[in-house]
């Protein structure tokens, strides 16, 4: 039993190791071009992989329009990521309640989407 346990944990440790290779492979090795990604990852229109810590730190040392400007790009983009989620609820949820919950978020993180959008328009941001 000592024995699996080992040869499991080697087994482990390779697998870990190679995965871990394979992972910093696939980075690039100019800094700059991983400042590119991060920045290309960073201004797209969707929430994709920033969290809401992401959003909350990028607000921080923000004042006035730059704070406004800020808060309601990331506000849009946050509340476009909630509606796809939604949609995917109307398809794939097995509850009604989930459904109706989906219908709803859809329309009010509608509404308030375009809200903001016509503050962008209207503060020429």
């Amino acid at each position: 039993m000592e024995k699996n346990a080992v040869f499991y944990g080697v087994i482990g440790l390779i697998i870990g190791s190679l995965l871990t290779l394979a992972a910093s492979s696939n980075q690039p090795s100019d800094p700059t071009a991983m400042k590119k990604d991060q920045a290309k990852t960073e201004t797209t229109d969707t929430v994709g992989m920033m969290s809401m810590h992401d959003m909350v730190e990028k607000l921080k040392g923000k004042k006035d329009d730059e704070f406004d400007k800020t808060f309601i790009k990331l506000m849009i983009d946050h509340h476009q990521g909630a509606i796809d989620m939604a949609k995917e609820a109307q398809l794939s949820a097995k509850h009604e309640e989930i459904k109706k919950l989906a219908d709803d978020i859809i329309k009010a993180q509608m509404k308030e989407t375009e809200m903001m959008g016509e503050w962008n328009k209207s503060w020429g941001y």
